[in-house]
């Protein structure tokens, strides 16, 4: 073992040490795979498969601190302004993913549900056909739960939720005045409920939330941690540092909780 890698292990041990607070839902905006692989002077597909295997890394990480829900930023709704070349290896990379979902003993055995959220009217037939086989593996689970944020856009996905709630009047299901902020959330996703984010995790040192779960993220004031390292360079340090953020603001409400 070399001298920094045993100075990162203390660092982690020392991070962990000062978390007492677990967050029960992390959500990342896993941001920077294509300008690692510029910077790096790699193919943007390598820079996505890099971010990909960081991804698993993180799963593991998380599940191992404790954090029972999980929302991965994956592919905005405004991601497909990208070329066809790049958005054709994208697709291939999520396929092969949610193959791999089906046969991952690491899902099996730590009972951990797989659902997409987003607007799936907007992905190819055959990578929904994938998704949909993924989700149905997993739906007995509910250990732990990932959900995937692919074609996902925050405000589209309010405008959907208004749309099934008006549905919802229109047929007599709902009375227009007893709508409350319940019913909009139980409209937003389709499958497994989601609960209020705890902490939001934003990479690439670009300190905005980008129209990401706004009513579970902004409307639940979730803490934020913006840090420096693209995506496939984040290790678990930054994971735990993100986690003391939250476990400080935990902390001061606790503190003033005691003061009232």
């Amino acid at each position: 073992m070399t001298l920094r890698s045993t100075i990162n292990a203390l660092y982690e041990r020392y991070l962990r040490w000062q978390v007492k607070h677990i967050p029960r839902h992390v959500a990342v905006i896993q941001d920077g795979n294509r300008r690692f692989a510029r910077d790096q002077g790699l193919n943007t597909a390598i820079g996505h498969r890099r971010g990909a295997d960081t991804t698993e890394e993180f799963l593991d990480w998380a599940c191992d601190l404790g954090v029972r829900h999980i929302t991965l930023y994956t592919f905005s709704t405004e991601n497909f302004r990208r070329d066809r070349e790049e958005l054709s290896s994208l697709f291939t990379l999520f396929q092969e993913k949610f193959l791999a979902i089906i046969k991952d003993e690491r899902v099996h055995r730590n009972h951990i549900r797989v659902q997409m959220i987003g607007d799936r009217t907007l992905l190819p037939d055959d990578l929904l056909a994938t998704i949909d086989a993924a989700e149905e593996a997993t739906r007995e689970y509910a250990d732990y739960y990932i959900n995937v944020a692919l074609a996902y856009g925050g405000r589209n996905e309010i405008v959907h939720a208004a749309r099934s709630i008006l549905d919802g009047v229109r047929r007599g299901e709902i009375d227009p005045a007893a709508i409350t902020p319940d019913t909009v959330e139980s409209h937003l996703n389709r499958g497994a409920p989601i609960p209020p984010v705890d902490l939001i995790i934003r990479t690439g040192n670009d300190c905005r939330t980008s129209n990401f779960l706004p009513w579970l993220a902004n409307g639940h004031e979730s803490a934020v941690y913006f840090c420096a390292p693209y995506w496939p360079a984040f290790r678990k340090i930054d994971l735990l540092r993100a986690m003391r953020v939250y476990d400080q603001r935990m902390r001061l409400k606790e503190r003033a909780a005691r003061q009232v």
